[in-house]
């Protein structure tokens, strides 16, 4: 390691956004091969993706999708630590499936947390009356329609729904696999999604 010197470790450190002794280790590692040692330090990030969930998320994209011949369009803002993976094919691919994905399921919001109060009572509402519609005793009214609007949940939340192009993972998993190939925390921050003839 005694050939790495000190501008080889800082123009890594702002290619890569790691830390200084991840990018000596880096360099090391490869013998001074920057590319290599770029590969080298996004191959570590997948055993490290799970910790890097305190930092923050200043860089990014903004990115649209427009489907049925212009009738929905959707924008979506997806986070990532540093310049670097926001230029990186795989975190734009993903947020341009993001935008795609939002088209097609037409999520209430990101998370339970962002569905409106309003919205969640209402719905709790419906499903309290189709329980005793169906003739279920009183006691039960209450358990079933929690269970029924965590189902709501899991389908009108971004992040509970199953992926559009690949069913058997959520959008959260696919978020998961990102972050382990990137070894950045990436964050979907907001979205708008436009349809014509709706408000």
């Amino acid at each position: 390691m005694s050939g790495i010197s000190a501008a080889m470790v800082k123009e890594l450190r702002e290619k890569s956004g790691a830390g200084i002794m991840d990018c000596k280790t880096a360099l090391g590692e490869c013998d001074g091969d920057l590319e290599k040692a770029i590969d080298f330090l996004r191959k570590k990030g997948i055993a490290t993706a799970a910790k890097r969930a305190g930092r923050a998320t200043s860089e990014g994209t903004v990115q649209s999708y427009i489907h049925m011949g212009g009738k929905i369009g959707v924008m979506v803002e997806v986070n990532c630590e540093t310049d670097f993976v926001a230029k990186t094919d795989d975190f734009n691919d993903f947020a341009r499936n993001i935008a795609m994905h939002i088209a097609a399921t037409n999520p209430v919001g990101i998370v339970p947390e962002d569905v409106p109060q309003a919205v969640v009572d209402r719905e709790r509402e419906i499903y309290k009356a189709q329980v005793l519609e169906m003739g279920k005793p009183e006691q039960m009214v209450e358990k079933i329609a929690e269970g029924k609007l965590n189902k709501f949940f899991k389908d009108s939340c971004l992040m509970n729904q199953q992926y559009v192009r690949e069913p058997d993972k959520t959008i959260a998993d696919y978020l998961n696999e990102v972050i382990a190939r990137t070894g950045e925390k990436i964050t979907i921050k907001r979205f708008a999604r436009f349809q014509i003839g709706t408000e």
